[in-house]
C-alpha cells in the first residue's frame, strides 16, 4: 500500500484502495504455497466483552526456517530473537521504500535492521540500553580498515578493572584484554569521544564474551545468548574437565567483524547510509514512547517478552557488566499471570494505536507457551481489540527444529522459542 498514491486519492477512494489491497493480501496469504504446501485455515477462537471472536487461522512454512538465509550483519546473538525473514515477510508486502517500520520491543534490533536493508526508515524502542547497543553500529557499519586501525590503537596492556570471578570463563591475560577494552570503551564515552566505530567494537565484543566455540573470549559455555552463572560454569568447568585456554581479543573481534560485513556491498552499505541517519531509536517502557509522533507509523511488526518463559536478565547478566548495565534494574515486562500480560500489552497497544497511521498494519508475533497449554493469540486479540485494533488473521509459521529449540528439546510447533504465531492486527480508517 503505498501512501503516496492513497494521497492523491479522494478519502472515499482511497478508502476502497485500502480495503481491496487488504483484501488482496489476506487472499494472498490464503494461496500461498511452500514448496507445493498449500496453506491450511483453520480458526482461531478469542473472547472480547463476552463476545466469542473468531479470527481466520492460516498455517504454512511462509518463511524459511534456515539459519543463513539473510544477510549477515543480522548474526548477532540475543536471546529469543525472531529470523530475519519474519519482518521481511511484512515488510514487503505492507510498505514502501521511505515508509517508517517499528519494533516497539526491538531487542536485538531484527526488524530495525532489515527495515533499513529494505529501504524504510527504521524506528526501535526497547527499555533495555542494550538493545541500542547492539544495534546502532549495524546501521553504520564502519570498515574492516576502520575497524583493525581502531584496535591497533588500543592500549591492551593498561591497568583496568578486573574481577578475579570471572576467571571461570577466561584465561587471565584474556581477561586482562577484556577488562582493557571494557575501561576504554567507559573512558572514551565518558569523555564524549565514544564514535561510530568504538560501538562496532563494543558490539561486536558483547557477541564474543562467551559462547561454545573457540570464536568467544571463553572457555566452553552455553550459547552467546545465554551467560551462565558463576557457579554454574565452574560446574561445567568440572565436568568437561577444562580451563579457560588464552584467546587474542581483537583477532576474534576482527574475525566476527569480517563475518558481520561479508554480505554488505557498496549499494547496501549506501542503502543504510541513506536510512540510518533517519533512524528513530528509543530507550524506554514500549507503553509510553513521547518522541513517537502520533500516526507517523506505517508498520509494526514485533513479538514482545512472552509469560516469564525467557529470563533476559539473568542471560545478560554478563554483557551488563562490561557495558555498565545493571540487569536488575531494567524493568523488562515478566508478567506470570495471563492477566497481568493482556493488561501489559493492552497499554502497549494503545500507545502503538496512537502512533500508527489509519488502515496500517501490526504484525504481532507470540508463541504458545507452558506446554502449549496457552495460546497468546487468544490474550492479544481482545488486548489489541481492546484499544481499537481490529483483528485479520493468526499466521502460524510451521517449521523445522532449530539448533537452540533443539537441545533444549523443543518440540516443533509447540513453545514460543520454535514456534511463529503472528497476530495481523489493523487500525481502522478514521
Amino acid at each position: 500500500m503505498n501512501r503516496n498514491r492513497l494521497a492523491l486519492l479522494g478519502e472515499e477512494a482511497a478508502e476502497c484502495v485500502r480495503q481491496s489491497e487488504v483484501a488482496s493480501f489476506v487472499e494472498e496469504l490464503r494461496g500461498f504455497t511452500w514448496d507445493g504446501k498449500p496453506t491450511v485455515e483453520e480458526t482461531t477462537t478469542a473472547a472480547f466483552d463476552g463476545q466469542p471472536i473468531a479470527v481466520p487461522q492460516l498455517v504454512n512454512e511462509f518463511w524459511t526456517s534456515r539459519q543463513r538465509a539473510a544477510h549477515s550483519l543480522h548474526e548477532i546473538s540475543y536471546r529469543a530473537c525472531f529470523k530475519p525473514q519474519l519482518p521481511r515477510f511484512f515488510i514487503e508486502r505492507l510498505t514502501a521504500p521511505g515508509d517508517r517500520v517499528f519494533d516497539p520491543f526491538s531487542g536485538r534490533g531484527t526488524t530495525a535492521l532489515e527495515a533499513a536493508l529494505l529501504g524504510r526508515l527504521p524506528v526501535a524502542c526497547d527499555i533495555n540500553p542494550l538493545s541500542r547497543m547492539l544495534l546502532e553500529p549495524r546501521l553504520s557499519p564502519p570498515s574492516l580498515p576502520e575497524i583493525i586501525e581502531r584496535l591497533h590503537e588500543i592500549a591492551w596492556s593498561s591497568e583496568a578493572d578486573t574481577t578475579d570471578d570471572l576467571l571461570v570463563f577466561y584465561h587471565p591475560d584474556t581477561l586482562r584484554q577484556i577488562s582493557a577494552l571494557r575501561g576504554y570503551f567507559f573512558r572514551r564515552e565518558a569523555s564524549g569521544d565514544l564514535d561510530r566505530i568504538d560501538r562496532w567494537l563494543r558490539m561486536v565484543a558483547v557477541n564474543r564474551l562467551t559462547g561454545h566455540s573457540p570464536g568467544f573470549f571463553s572457555v566452553y559455555t552455553l550459547p552467546p545468548n545465554q551467560a551462565v552463572s558463576l557457579d554454574a560454569q565452574a560446574k561445567i568447568n568440572v565436568q568437561r574437565g577444562q580451563t579457560p585456554p588464552q584467546r587474542d581479543v581483537a583477532r576474534l573481534i576482527v574475525g566476527k567483524s569480517k563475518s558481520l560485513l561479508r554480505d554488505l556491498d557498496e549499494q547496501a552499505r549506501r542503502g543504510l547510509a541513506r536510512v540510518g541517519s533517519a533512524a528513530q531509536l528509543v530507550t524506554r517502557p514500549a507503553a509510553s514512547t513521547p518522541e513517537i509522533s502520533s500516526e507517523s507509523v506505517d508498520l509494526v511488526v514485533t513479538s514482545p517478552p512472552f509469560l516469564d518463559v525467557v529470563d533476559y536478565a539473568g542471560d545478560n547478566w554478563l554483557r551488563g557488566w562490561f557495558c555498565g548495565i545493571d540487569p536488575n534494574k531494567v524493568q523488562i515486562t515478566m508478567a506470570k499471570r495471563p492477566e497481568q500480560w493482556h493488561d501489559a500489552m493492552r497499554d502497549v497497544f494503545l500507545e502503538l494505536f496512537r502512533i500508527l497511521r489509519p488502515g496500517r498494519f501490526v504484525a504481532f508475533e507470540v508463541g504458545e507457551v507452558r506446554g502449549g497449554k496457552i495460546r497468546l493469540e487468544e490474550i492479544v486479540v481482545p488486548s489489541a481489540m481492546g484499544a481499537g485494533f481490529e483483528p485479520r488473521v493468526v499466521l502460524v509459521n510451521s517449521q523445522q527444529f532449530t539448533k537452540t529449540a533443539n537441545c533444549w528439546g523443543v518440540a516443533n510447533n509447540r513453545k514460543g522459542t520454535n514456534t511463529n504465531r503472528i497476530v495481523l492486527l489493523q487500525k481502522p480508517n478514521a
